[in-house]
């Protein structure tokens, strides 16, 4: 759709994800062995959308990882908010509509691939009104009357076009203003939806793909890996349960990774019960 460009918010410091992001930004901690910032693109691209992100938070690390992938802004005195970081890019958007998501929202629709699972949102799409992806509110209360956020947002120019040049939410600036006026609409969304903004998110966005085995990963004789993730060039000497290893990470020998994350030989991230 030549009057529709994707932006994927990749500024977050990931506050509650820390120690994993203390030197890796949200955007790129990988689930199912892939950073969260190379599903998000996948599913744009496979809509034919153009593609831009926005970086803040080890913002670098995130240009260089979308390099020729996608047009990349840098805010360089810090996150800006999801509405800031979409102003800052309102000439790159040049009169078009927006398909806003975010980084860290991990989804999976068993029946359909990504960029499919999500093009209903699309269907039909008149230009002029908001929509949001949705989920089904657990307590029958959501956000949005019966539903919750679920990760990817429509945001016409009209809004686009006024967005002020400053730290600020959409949620204030865009989507409720188009509740108010009757112009925000929910289109449900089949599959698993995951913020993975906090550790037990985050563990269970990875459990979703597993078990998941990299190749070149090193598994010990004997050694039980049981529902886990790991990554490429990782040795396991010690049982994994409900967990995840990131690459060239190291489980020790008479150790149990149990409901963790781990980092490479020592870093360890308690993530409690797995979330089904």
């Amino acid at each position: 759709m030549s009057d529709l460009a994707a932006v994927i918010l990749a500024a977050g410091e990931g506050q509650r994800l820390r120690p994993l992001t203390a030197t890796v930004p949200k955007a790129l901690c990988p689930v199912g062995n892939v950073p969260l910032l190379d599903r998000a693109l996948a599913r744009v691209e496979a809509l034919g959308l153009p593609a831009a992100v926005n970086a803040a938070y080890l913002g670098e690390a995130v240009a260089r990882h979308v390099t020729g992938r996608a047009h990349v802004s840098v805010e360089p005195d810090g996150p800006l908010g999801t509405g800031g970081g979409l102003a800052r890019l309102r000439s790159w958007v040049d009169g078009r509509g927006v398909l806003l998501g975010n980084a860290d929202a991990y989804l999976h629709d068993p029946d359909r691939d990504p960029g499919a699972d999500i093009a209903a949102l699309l269907d039909g799409w008149d230009g002029t009104s908001v929509r949001m992806l949705g989920r089904p509110a657990a307590s029958g209360a959501g956000e949005f009357g019966d539903y919750d956020f679920a990760g990817f947002s429509l945001i016409p120019w009209r809004f686009v076009a006024t967005l002020p040049d400053q730290k600020h939410e959409v949620v204030r600036s865009v989507w409720r203003p188009a509740e108010r006026e009757g112009a925000l609409s929910v289109v449900p969304y089949a599959g698993t939806y995951l913020d993975t903004g906090t550790p037990p998110l985050y563990l269970a966005a990875n459990l979703h793909t597993a078990p998941l085995i990299a190749e070149t990963a090193v598994i010990a004789p004997g050694v039980v890996v049981e529902r886990s993730v790991i990554g490429a060039g990782a040795r396991i000497d010690g049982d994994v349960r409900d967990s995840v290893v990131w690459a060239g990470g190291r489980v020790h020998a008479g150790e149990t990774l149990a409901s963790a994350i781990r980092v490479g030989d020592e870093l360890t991230v308690a993530a409690g019960v797995p979330i089904a």
